[in-house]
């Protein structure tokens, strides 16, 4: 029996409202009495530049017909991004926020990071999982089709991820 790609579509959908909202509902809950998970940031910002390089070690691996090689990078990247998203969300619950502490061009360029590092990771979230369902479904034609507005994507929020990490920094306490 053939994988059933337009059986995903509504949860991928749902999947893709529900993780920004919920993310953002998690975001204002502090957990009372929680020791700062401090160690974390570093962490998930190493993450980011992980799946970054995996996306890059993929678009290789593809462009040199191994689909097998390009398909557990694939993976690696999904779970990176997971395991991101369940750090970032552990470390705003159990700590405040860190205020940008540049002045100047360096605040300008930071918030247009940060900006549009968080717009892209809400919009590449429905990317990733319809490119990997038809990937699933072997639909080939469409996930290339796809992929090729996923792939810079998500490369742009990888990074950015790690850029925002590099300049928030200095001011984490």
């Amino acid at each position: 029996m053939a994988f059933d790609e337009k059986k995903y579509n509504k949860l991928i959908i749902a999947v893709s409202i529900l993780i920004p909202v919920v993310v953002a509902a998690l975001f204002g809950i502090k957990i009372p009495n929680a020791e700062p998970l401090r160690m974390l940031p570093p962490i998930y910002a190493t993450i980011n530049g992980l799946t970054a390089v995996c996306l890059v070690m993929a678009i290789i691996a593809i462009k040199n017909k191994n689909v097998l090689w390009h398909k557990r990078l694939m993976n690696m990247c999904i779970l990176f991004s997971l395991a991101f998203l369940g750090m970032y969300v552990a470390y705003h619950m159990t700590s405040d926020s860190t205020p940008y502490g540049g002045e100047g061009l360096m605040r300008y360029l930071y918030f247009a990071i940060l900006i549009s590092h968080i717009l892209l990771s809400i919009a590449i979230i429905p990317l990733v999982l319809f490119t990997y369902v038809r990937a699933l479904a072997e639909r080939f034609d469409k996930h290339k089709k796809l992929a090729r507005y996923t792939f810079p994507i998500w490369l742009y929020v990888a990074v950015s991820g790690v850029l925002v990490y590099v300049m928030i920094s200095p001011y984490y306490v």
